[in-house]
């Protein structure tokens, strides 16, 4: 672990109990160091967490039976300083209890703590909006860095989901440097798996939940994909082969008729029809868990086709694909309605995940496509309706066909459900739920199923730094020794500019692109040296192009 930086306080109140509750202004991950001078003896406590009642004072109820509790009891001799070795919080708000004397904005302090992993990559641009919700992203990522990645890092879970991070460990990998950490975290999942193959949803199994689930368990064969693509390593996946193929033929057993239903818990957390509820009680807006299942399975085994061709073993690869062609056979046969060009009841992530594997049948990718835009900008007026599930999907598949617009006013949205809903009210992490917290009734639905540190919905980001910026891997080179330069402005006109970078194994890449007030655009680019980058701008004639001037 290493301490990141240390926050002051950015407010302080008394109240009538005679406690002292402190702001540190960011939803932190870590602990507090506590400075005092007292008689020996004095008992003086810290609670932690990450939001108030309305009353002023801390709510606990989303932290279950975590005490997020410290106590020090002084010794009597000067000043003294402490601080905790042996635990760690979620929190932005402090609860000082017992101090001797009248406290001050120095009398703590937080120390942010993670996972020792650098930090490789930045964004900025012109919106206010998308700047913090991508700030949001990179403080959830880095308070849930925990020697593996956590779902939350307050309430009694701390769990590695495997659910939670499958693409989102994609941008993980823009943001910091994580191969030593994933490397780790695929060591514990296959040490999880059990005799029969299955993996389970939580790894380590901490919480023993093996249900020969499809798509959470799927994160065991998509993150050695990017790992590939990011680092250019094979080691891990070479290494963790045998153990993914034991959990292929383990689920390919449940397969019936080419189709598989082992989908455990669904579009997770898909924006209810209303802000109180946790989760949708509308059919209109759940995914099938069969689609789910059959969808996600199928791109895990043109995963590990394309795994064995890496590894030299054709007759796997061959196995692989030709059981992956009877899925998708499978797959169309049950959900796609050729009259409709719609799969099963048209929920945004229904049209999602076809559209992202590859399952859509030859020359019905556009109707599909245009059932979403229309979900979309029609059905739910630029907004998502999409759980983690299809979420961390979504606005990739929108600009790989062709409508940034759509992204790009998705991603600046700030009316419920969006990412900038959250910042605008005052969200400085990414929360469980995009309904945790509404400005008239405060706690969305039970806080007791609340997480505001959360961050499986920051799939925006990937978009941000890939799509926006157009940094991108090129899979025949991995590693970045090549790699793709393809930024896409805003068209919509709201964005005047967006720069960043990604420091690469080779060096610094930067992208970043203006818009004039004429329409013109100008594209900057550093490409490190001793590697090359395939630009691609979006111009109908190359003499629209001047290169430095």
């Amino acid at each position: 672990r290493v301490l990141f930086r240390s926050l002051r306080p950015v407010r302080m109140s008394k109240l009538p109990s005679g406690v002292y509750i402190y702001d540190m202004g960011q939803n932190m991950v870590g602990w507090v160091r506590l400075t005092a001078k007292g008689p020996a003896g004095t008992r003086v406590t810290l609670r932690h967490a990450e939001v108030l009642a309305k009353d002023g004072s801390l709510s606990m109820e989303n932290l279950r039976s975590a005490k997020c509790t410290d106590t020090y009891i002084l010794k009597g001799k000067g000043t003294e300083v402490y601080e905790p070795r042996f635990t760690y919080h979620g929190f932005r708000f402090v609860e000082l209890a017992g101090y001797p004397g009248e406290p001050t904005l120095s009398t703590i302090e937080g120390c942010v703590v993670h996972s020792d992993a650098e930090r490789v990559g930045g964004f900025a641009c012109s919106n206010e909006i998308i700047n913090r919700v991508y700030s949001n992203v990179v403080w959830g990522i880095r308070g849930n860095l925990r020697s593996i990645p956590t779902d939350c890092p307050q309430r009694d879970e701390r769990q590695g989901w495997l659910g939670d991070i499958p693409n989102e460990a994609k941008h993980e990998s823009f943001e910091f440097n994580v191969a030593n950490f994933y490397a780790k975290w695929l060591q514990d999942i296959e040490e999880a798996q059990d005799a029969q193959g299955c993996v389970p949803d939580v790894a380590p199994p901490y919480w023993v939940i093996y249900s020969g689930n499809v798509t959470w368990p799927s994160a065991y064969i998509i993150i050695p994909e990017w790992f590939h693509e990011q680092y250019a390593d094979l080691r891990p996946l070479a290494a963790h082969y045998p153990s993914m193929c034991r959990w292929i033929e383990y689920m390919s057993g449940f397969l019936k008729d080419d189709l598989i239903a082992r989908d455990q818990y669904g579009d997770w957390c898909v924006p209810p029809e209303s802000p109180e509820l946790i989760h949708s009680k509308d059919p209109a807006r759940r995914t099938d868990p069969m689609l789910l299942a059959t969808a996600y399975f199928y791109h895990d085994l043109c995963l590990m086709a394309k795994f064995a061709m890496w590894l030299d073993k054709p007759d796997d690869a061959k196995r692989f694909n030709e059981l992956a062609g009877r899925l998708k056979t499978a797959f169309n046969r049950k959900f796609y309605n050729e009259e409709t060009g719609r799969y099963s009841n048209g929920t945004q992530t229904s049209s999602v995940l076809p559209l992202a594997f590859g399952l859509v049948p030859e020359g019905q990718r556009r109707r599909v496509f245009q059932n979403l835009v229309e979900n979309i900008v029609v059905k739910c007026k630029d907004h998502l309706a999409t759980g983690l599930i299809g979420g961390q999907w979504l606005m990739r598949v929108l600009s790989d066909n062709g409508r940034p617009d759509i992204a790009y006013r998705l991603a600046a949205q700030t009316s419920y459900p969006s990412w900038g809903y959250m910042a605008e009210h005052g969200a400085t992490t990414i929360w469980e739920r995009l309904n945790s917290m509404t400005k008239e009734d405060g706690f969305g639905g039970n806080n007791h199923m609340n997480s505001f540190n959360h961050y499986a919905f920051g799939s925006v980001t990937n978009w941000l730094m890939q799509r926006s910026l157009g940094i991108a891997r090129d899979e025949q080179e991995p590693g970045f020794r090549h790699f793709i330069l393809r930024p896409e402005a805003d068209p919509t006109g709201k964005l005047t500019f967006a720069h960043g970078y990604y420091d690469s194994m080779y060096g610094c890449i930067e992208s970043g692109w203006e818009t004039a007030a004429d329409g013109s655009h100008t594209y900057r680019f550093t490409v490190p040296a001793n590697t090359s980058a395939t630009c691609y701008l979006p111009v109908r004639r190359l003499k629209s192009v001047k290169v430095n001037g």
